[in-house]
């Protein structure tokens, strides 16, 4: 029988990239989301509702399931709910696991937000699965934020200064999880995921203006207005501060981190920010 293979934040930017690999390469996949009627994927996959609040919704999704990718984590209040998906998935038989973490995880120096994940990474290495673990830094996709206020004619916004940060392409870090999730190799490893270089919002919003062919200005925020935005999006307290605490890290030039570790998992150069612009162009061009 064909392994089913389950992706949990299927409509994310990684988990719906995972889906979308998975099934070019033919894989059976499962994808878990919260509102199933709203999900866009590929043709032969299978959409299950599931709600990390609901673990009878988990349980059935788990079913017949023979790898997972789970992207659990939301905020420092989740990190046991982290663990108990991964215990959920454990139980359930799943032979080989990848998690989604984050760059920094277990490194003081990154604060509250270097926590986060830490309960998920020691449950999944407790387990007795074949697990790898990816912690990606800064992701290029972030900047899809800016499309709007170019579009207006409108700076757009700078959350770190001149702190530099290996940018990785999302695309990249799906295809880790392919890897991981379909062949040999990666078992207990850990993989920090960067993109070539360490550069700073300035640097992108440069490589972006040389793309699309006009100036890309910037402008920083002072902190109570990303509070603010921040808040208003949802985040709870704890992780509004564990956030900013990270920003701040960031921009004091804390995450310059850049490894080698897509060509490792991958046997390929990891792609740069020029490349993940030059692919997204009309993003920002196109009405």
């Amino acid at each position: 029988m064909e392994a089913m293979i389950l992706v949990t934040g299927a409509t994310g930017t990684i988990g719906s990239a995972v889906v979308r690999q998975l099934t070019a390469r033919g894989a059976k996949v499962r994808a878990l989301t919260r509102d199933p009627g709203r999900a866009v994927v590929p043709d032969g996959v299978e959409v299950v509702r599931g709600d990390f609040l609901d673990q009878p919704s988990l349980e059935a999704a788990l079913v017949g399931v023979d790898a997972a990718f789970l992207v659990g984590v939301l905020g420092p209040e989740d990190g046991g709910r982290d663990a108990r998906l991964i215990e959920l998935t454990r139980a359930a038989g799943v032979r080989r696991i990848v998690k989604l973490s984050s760059i920094g995880t277990g490194e003081p120096e990154f604060g509250p937000f270097g926590t986060w994940h830490l309960p998920g990474e020691q449950a999944l290495r407790a387990s007795e699965v074949e697990w790898t673990i990816l912690r990606p830094s800064s992701f290029a996709s972030n900047t899809l934020g800016w499309a709007q206020a170019l579009r207006a004619g409108q700076p757009v916004p700078n959350l770190t200064g001149e702190g530099r940060q290996g940018v990785v392409d999302p695309r990249d870090v799906a295809e880790a999880a392919v890897v991981a999730l379909t062949g040999p190799g990666h078992a207990g490893r850990t993989y920090t995921l960067t993109g070539p270089e360490a550069i700073s919002v300035p640097d992108q919003a440069a490589v972006l203006a040389e793309v699309i062919g006009r100036p890309v200005e910037t402008v920083t925020p002072s902190t109570e207005q990303i509070r603010e935005q921040l808040a208003a999006s949802g985040l709870s307290e704890p992780a509004v501060d564990g956030v900013l605490g990270g920003l701040e890290f960031a921009r004091g030039g804390g995450n310059t981190t850049v490894t080698d570790d897509v060509r490792e998992a991958l046997g390929r150069p990891a792609r740069s920010y020029r490349e993940w612009t030059e692919d997204h162009r009309h993003v920002f061009v196109e009405p």
